[in-house]
């Protein structure tokens, strides 16, 4: 296999500006088919980025049953992720679905033992790991340069960017608010350079408060309280297996200027390091503390995946085509994403019973 024919499912606004754009780039790569519930959406994106030949469809099981396409993408509201893929998975299709992995934990595993079963690639889209100040951390964390992480925080916080458009804000589409939007990105970078999949127990909150207010101030206009029935903001703790903690922080909507989103601060035994203001360690040599801010334009900084120019999703889609074409596994591979989903509804679980979720790893 040299080229690999494509199929979107899903046109709207995560299609059209990350996976199509970054796909279309891809030289080894045709996009063929194009498949939304509105029509017009569908042909609006074939007409900009389809190959020759494409076909458009209003029905993703019509759309699977051509065999020549090789990849699905899966770019629908969060209650459709597990349906769609596991429809495609055994259609015989690779597989990108967009993050969050599925709207629930047991969709998600539904999803990993698929893949397993059918040997087809399945893999989220987490796009945050691309970025260079993230491949440029994970290396130093596989470096060894920071140590044992033994405290770490998983930042996802807005001032006032509440999505309103589409159904982020439909708790029945969606399964959550800005954990599983935003908090899912931050959640997953974190877990990813640390290397550490294996939570012990999970306490958490979620709040609706600002959500509730008429006619706020918003970057993307004032939204309907009636209408926004997921949270505004929801945080957790996360114990460790090995004794590791990780404060999630996720909010579209709090009072405050301490904004950051898609990042994390780590703490470790022989450094720390933060990407508030690029990325920056500190420590101790030489009986003198220290802290440096890395060029990450520099020659000289080695990133995980490559080329600092290159933009993130480009990489993300570079990277998920080697790995079909080469035979490798994925980047976000689709172990790392289901505990990143059952932390999310561990979170929610437990701010719904008042009780911390405890986790059983006996069987991983």
């Amino acid at each position: 296999m040299t080229r690999l024919r494509v199929g979107i499912i899903g046109c709207g606004g995560i299609a059209t500006i990350k996976h199509l754009p970054s796909l279309a780039k891809q030289p080894q790569v045709d996009i063929v088919a194009f498949c939304d519930q509105s029509q017009r959406s569908a042909e609006t994106a074939a007409e900009k980025f389809g190959a020759a030949g494409r076909q458009v469809y209003t029905d993703y099981r019509e759309l699977l049953k051509d065999e020549s396409i090789d990849v699905i993408h899966v770019c629908t509201p969060n209650d459709s992720h597990a349906e769609i893929s596991i429809a495609a998975l055994e259609a015989g299709k690779h597989v990108m679905c967009e993050k969050p992995m599925a709207k629930t934990a047991a969709d998600a595993r539904r999803m990993l033992e698929t893949s397993k079963r059918t040997g087809k690639k399945l893999t989220i889209g987490y796009n945050v790991r691309f970025r260079a100040d993230s491949q440029q951390l994970y290396k130093l964390c596989r470096n060894g340069d920071l140590g044992e992480i033994y405290y770490a925080k998983a930042h996802a916080i807005r001032r006032r960017a509440v999505p309103t458009w589409g159904v982020f804000l439909d708790e029945e589409k969606q399964g959550g608010g800005p954990l599983v939007d935003i908090g899912t990105h931050a959640l997953d970078l974190t877990l990813w350079v640390m290397d550490n999949y294996k939570p012990k127990v999970v306490l958490g909150t979620s709040y609706h408060k600002l959500s509730q207010r008429e006619n706020a101030a918003n970057a993307f206009g004032s939204w309907d309280p009636k209408k926004f029935t997921v949270e505004d903001s929801a945080f957790g703790m996360v114990v460790m297996e090995n004794g590791a903690t990780i404060i999630l922080e996720s909010s579209w909507a709090l009072n405050t200027l301490d904004v950051i989103d898609g990042r994390c601060t780590l703490h470790g035994t022989e450094g720390g390091a933060d990407m508030r203001d690029g990325l920056r360690v500190n420590g101790e040599h030489l009986g003198r503390l220290y802290e440096t801010k890395i060029d990450l334009n520099a020659d000289s900084v080695p990133l995980a995946f490559g080329d600092t120019a290159e933009k993130a999703t480009d990489k993300e889609m570079r990277l998920w085509v080697d790995a079909i074409l080469n035979e490798k596994d994925p980047v976000v591979r689709p172990e790392q994403a289901l505990v990143v989903s059952e932390i999310l509804e561990a979170i929610y679980e437990s701010s719904r019973t008042g009780k911390a979720v405890y986790f059983d790893n006996t069987t991983s």
